[in-house]
């Protein structure tokens, strides 16, 4: 996968939620549930979903280098 097709996905699933999983520094990593909210050149804000309500920022290259994970959450009607 390459940094157009992982732009291109954000850009084409903003507004929906996802689970996020970021592996940062010294094995330390932090799982939640948000929504796209920003699409920019280089970057992509996360508005986490829960009763904080902070904004996070990735880049295309922590998805590229397997730093930050998405996954589709599939909600049952």
């Amino acid at each position: 996968m390459n940094i157009n097709k992982i732009r291109s996905f954000i850009t084409s699933n903003k507004g929906n939620l996802f689970l996020f999983k970021f592996k940062g520094a010294r094995n330390q990593t932090e799982e939640f549930i948000g929504k796209i909210t920003g699409v920019y050149k280089s970057i992509f804000t996360v508005k986490v979903n829960d009763y904080t309500n902070r904004t996070k920022s990735y880049s295309y290259n922590d998805i590229l280098t397997n730093s930050l994970e998405i996954k589709e959450i599939v909600l049952k009607k």
